[in-house]
């Protein structure tokens, strides 16, 4: 009866005419909803929305941490993290709309970040796919499924651009490149988001991590991040507001510090940049217990002053940390923080729900019959092996020595060869790597059992040599070694940053011995982050970048070993030649004595090593081969107003069919401040025949070319420009134009 009467009011306040406000006819309407659902709340009530606790599911299976029941009872914890399936979530969302006074519902969050139970490649490997399709299509599966599971929030994407490897969650992020970073924090907005939020295949986005998480000091996860605004506003930002702008309605607060303020306490960041500079309408959760860590940053002298720094800065939500829970009602009631305050918060958070259509049908989520029907369906699958596929990067191939053969016989090497679990990688949700196949069982599907042998040789860590002689002994029979080396998955994501970017253990070491066997030698990489690969580079005479490929990945990388897939993928991160060129990024700036200068030891190098990387940005090879044009453009100034016209030929010159990304880059040769060596301002994926010839045309207007200025304004200023069309971002055609 309560339910009716709550209900009743909500339905009843829609009667009263809106005033002319600009806004659409649905947002007033669930503007009214959430006002009159305000109206009936009680301070207790209205913190308890501002409350997200986390399920004990991933720990002990699907059960909530002692008193966590009570509180969803009573209305003191609105939202729920670490809970899935249609069966688990239902039980909870019972509780909180048919137990609880106001019977509001909860929001069901989960780390689906790289696929649900259907697992796609790492974030990392799908920017390489340059695909942008295939990505929006792996957050709309991942979307599915969740959403079928019971969940309605993911805490994706992840927007941090870096140019460090050091950094383990390099691997959730799309590289090192703002503009790249952009797009593909807009697709999978809208892959996770859809069109409409109240779609039932769809789930809420959370854009993360606000702000500048993928810059911190030394590359040691949680650590310091120090940057002028200027290269924050320029590099840093634009994925986050690519993300908010394409309809994201919640972001996460980072675990950093910036100017020295923590991004859970800076207004600056949440409130000044986020809401004002951005727009940003949804809400703001932090990271898990980031309130709490302002004590040990040492802004907050407690909990509770924390809490008052977040509640100030423009935190909507507490995941984890009890601080809004504990402190926030006294806090009001001294007065230490408006009323109007937490309404703000708690209306933003309803607003959501309402949008997610929770209040309409709070279990449109628990469908079991529905879960079944969507987990692991054979288009998911079909579409997790499409984008493993196009995320594997050829990063060399002597003499041809890929696509080998079907029938010959070939030695598999290498404990990440037999392995599911490595390939699924981190934050691997909900997958099973039970369900799955190894690379080395899906090579011997294809390649018939007794053309494959197979011997560990060594583990991914440790010094364990005892496998040496077996691995030997295999190779010897075959005609070509396949050998699968790098990281073992949990070397890669949150709290995993390294000193070292080499293959780990005697995985090298045992690649030297095989060498001596002047066999031809395949290395398929494994890995979360770019690698040194110096050595590696120099032993091997292919090497196939997979990354951790998902739940279909030992099908893909046997396709692409065998030429059923012409490998088309392009480095979105820089490889370095050694972990001392680190960081290492295209976009860097020339300085006053640059490396082409004459004097052979005054300028800015290393005296042990070349400047440039071992693998650039956009780099990848194909079983075919492109040739390019010289550019042609439209005009030579580009006025105001205007836009300019950069045209190639590319053709493929090579014996196979095959896909290449087409990549424009410019540099401002003069400006109020220094401008980078080159920027990427466009490409294009196509796919040419043996012999076949593509014109691809770029189209540069003023609005790509503007930047931060002397005085901080944003905009663009007249003079010289390159512009570079290319394979990759170091072998280039190259032209000028002037921008008037």
């Amino acid at each position: 009866m309560k339910k009716n009467i709550v209900f009743a009011l909500i339905a009843a306040s829609l009667l009263t005419a809106c005033a002319s406000s600009g806004k659409s006819d649905k947002e007033s309407k669930i503007e009214q909803k959430v006002d009159s659902v305000m109206k009936l709340m009680t301070l207790d009530e209205k913190i308890g929305q501002m409350v997200l606790y986390s399920s004990d599911w991933d720990v002990t299976g699907p059960s909530l941490k002692k008193g966590y029941i009570d509180d969803i009872r009573k209305g003191n914890c609105g939202n729920i993290f670490n809970a899935h399936t249609a069966a688990y979530t239902r039980k909870l969302q019972k509780i909180a709309v048919e137990e609880s006074r106001l019977h509001i519902p909860l929001l069901f969050g989960y780390d689906v970040i790289h696929g649900h139970k259907t697992i796609f490649p790492i974030s990392l490997g799908e920017s390489t796919s340059w695909d942008l399709a295939a990505i929006e299509k792996s957050a709309r599966v991942s979307a599915t499924e969740a959403a079928a599971s019971g969940i309605n929030w993911t805490f994706a994407p992840m927007c941090d651009i870096s140019v460090e490897p050091r950094w383990g969650r390099v691997s959730e992020g799309a590289g090192e490149d703002p503009f790249w970073g952009s797009k593909i924090a807009a697709a999978r907005v809208h892959g996770f988001q859809g069109d409409d939020l109240s779609d039932t295949l769809t789930i809420l986005a959370c854009v993360k991590h606000f702000a500048a998480y993928g810059a911190p000091l030394a590359g040691r996860d949680y650590n310091t991040v120090d940057m002028s605004e200027r290269v924050f506003l320029d590099m840093y930002l634009p994925p986050y507001k690519a993300a908010i702008d394409a309809g994201a309605m919640s972001v996460m607060s980072s675990f950093n510090e910036l100017d020295g303020v923590p991004a859970s306490g800076s207004k600056y960041l949440l409130t000044d940049i986020l809401r004002t500079k951005l727009g940003f309408k949804g809400f703001v959760v932090t990271d898990y217990t980031s309130i709490n860590e302002m004590v040990n940053h040492g802004v907050a002298s407690t909990e509770a002053d924390a809490g008052l720094l977040a509640v100030k800065a423009g935190v909507d939500m507490d995941m984890q940390g009890e601080v809004y829970f504990k402190y926030l009602k006294k806090q009001v009631e001294e007065g230490l923080i408006p009323g109007k305050m937490i309404d703000d918060a708690v209306r933003r958070i309803l607003k959501v729900k309402f949008m997610l259509g929770l209040f309409d049908d709070p279990y449109r989520y628990c469908n079991e019959a529905r879960e079944k029907r969507e987990i692991y369906s054979p288009a998911h699958l079909e579409a997790a092996f499409d984008v493993a596929k196009k995320s594997m990067v050829l990063l060399k191939n002597d003499n041809n020595t890929l696509p080998l053969q079907k029938g010959e016989k070939i030695a598999v090497i290498g404990q990440l060869a037999a392995s599911t679990r490595d390939l699924l990688g981190s934050w691997k949700a909900a997958g099973d790597w039970n369900f799955m196949k190894s690379t080395l069982d899906e090579l011997k599907i294809y390649n018939g059992e007794a053309n494959v042998i197979y011997a560990k040789g060594c583990k991914t860590s440790g010094t364990d040599r005892s496998g040496f002689s077996a691995a030997m002994l295999a190779a010897q029979r075959a005609s070509k070694i396949v050998m699968v080396i790098g990281e073992s998955w949990d070397l890669s994501g949150e709290a995993t940053s390294r000193t070292s970017i080499s293959i780990p253990g005697v995985q090298t070491e045992l690649l030297e011995k095989l060498k001596t066997l002047n066999k031809p030698i395949v290395v398929v990489l494994m890995n979360g982050r770019p690698l040194d690969l110096s050595k590696e580079s120099e032993l091997a005479d292919a090497m196939l970048e997979t990354w951790f490929p998902g739940t279909m990945g030992g099908k893909a990388i046997t396709h692409v070993l065998f030429g059923e897939y012409n490998p088309a993928g392009k480095l979105t991160m820089t490889f370095p030649r050694n972990l001392g060129q680190v960081p290492i990024f295209y976009y860097e700036k020339n300085t006053g004595r640059p490396l082409y200068l004459p004097n052979p030891k005054y300028k800015s190098r290393y005296i042990d090593c070349p400047n440039d990387p071992l693998f650039p940005f956009g780099f990848g090879l194909s079983y075919t081969t492109f040739a390019y044009s010289d550019i042609k453009l439209s005009t030579t100034e580009l006025t105001e107003k205007g836009e300019l016209k950069a045209s190639v030929n590319v053709t493929n010159t090579g014996d196979k069919d095959g896909e290449e990304v087409v990549q424009c880059y410019v540099r401002d040769l003069v400006g109020s401040v220094t401008r980078p060596v080159k920027e990427l301002k466009g490409f294009e994926k196509i796919a040419l025949k043996v012999g076949e010839s593509k014109v691809v045309t770029f189209i540069i207007t003023p609005g790509m070319l503007a930047f931060h200025r002397l005085d901080m304004s944003y905009g663009t200023e007249p003079g010289d420009y390159k512009l570079f069309i290319g394979g990759n971002s170091r072998e280039v055609k190259e032209t000028e134009f002037k921008l008037k």
